[in-house]
C-alpha cells in the first residue's frame, strides 16, 4: 500500500521534513517514489507546502496519508478534518 508521509530531513536537533509517497513498508528515510511538498515545524507558524495537484492525483490512485501528514493537510483545507463529518441523523 502507498502512503503520503513525512520523511525526515536536516541536522541533528533541527528537523525538517520533506512529504513523499513511499510504499508502507520502505523505512521512514528509505526509499520513496515522488516529492510532493515539505514541512518545517521550527519556523513560527510552522511551515508545510505541498503540491495540491500531484497530492489529489496520488490519492486517487490510492495512496492513504499518514495521521500527521492527514492532520497538516486538513488544515490546508486539502482533506476534510477528522471528526469533521456530519454524524449520521437517528432514524
Amino acid at each position: 500500500m502507498l502512503r503520503i508521509r513525512l520523511r525526515r530531513v536536516g541536522k541533528k536537533k533541527r528537523p525538517a521534513y520533506r512529504v513523499v509517497v513511499a510504499d508502507s513498508r520502505a523505512p521512514r528515510d528509505g526509499a520513496f517514489i515522488e516529492t510532493l511538498g515539505l514541512y518545517d515545524p521550527l519556523t513560527d507558524p510552522a511551515t508545510f507546502q505541498i503540491d495540491e495537484e500531484k497530492a489529489k492525483k496520488w490519492i486517487q490512485q490510492g495512496a492513504r496519508p499518514s495521521e500527521t501528514v492527514a492532520k497538516l493537510m486538513a488544515r490546508q483545507g486539502l482533506l476534510p478534518a477528522k471528526g469533521a463529518e456530519s454524524p449520521p441523523e437517528p432514524e
